[in-house]
């Protein structure tokens, strides 16, 4: 079974700043569930953050350490952000969309993967469980970005 869960939430503020915040990933670990530990292991080919460049992250989720490294393939500040794991115990692609709003921006978030071994087992428990932590993920941004200055 492949997983396939896409969550948006309106936050009240330009993309620009939702992205600048969202897209770094030094705060990773500040906003995103699970995740302990995020680390910039490869710069892009013109350095820093952009295409090509890998974000190792240590998780844990149902209660399994998972580290993974996620590289960037596509870089379009502030409306996306796409990412392809090449090292984990599964496939995964997750996106990060920030796009204009009324009422400031739309984010959205999408998971996409396979589930391999144990988590193969878990398939419709995880899909729910990635839909509920992807949830918890955009109130915490919207909460970070809109109560606590940075």
């Amino acid at each position: 079974m492949t997983i396939d869960v896409s969550v948006a939430r309106v936050i009240p503020l330009s993309p620009e700043r939702v992205a600048e915040y969202a897209m770094d990933w030094r705060h990773d670990a500040d906003w995103t569930q699970g995740i302990r530990t995020a680390e910039l292991t490869r710069e892009a080919d013109g350095g820093g953050f952009g295409v090509g460049a890998e974000v190792t992250r240590t998780a844990f989720f149902l209660g399994r350490r998972i580290d993974y490294v996620l590289r960037v393939a596509a870089h379009d500040f502030p409306r996306l952000l796409d990412m392809v794991s090449v090292a984990g115990p599964m496939p995964m692609h997750v996106t990060y969309s920030f796009e204009p709003s009324p009422d400031g921006t739309l984010a959205r978030i999408r998971v996409q993967g396979g589930s391999g071994g144990f988590y193969r087992l878990a398939a419709p428990l995880l899909a729910r469980q990635v839909r509920s932590s992807l949830r918890k993920d955009l109130r915490d941004l919207e909460r970070r970005l809109t109560h606590h200055t940075d």
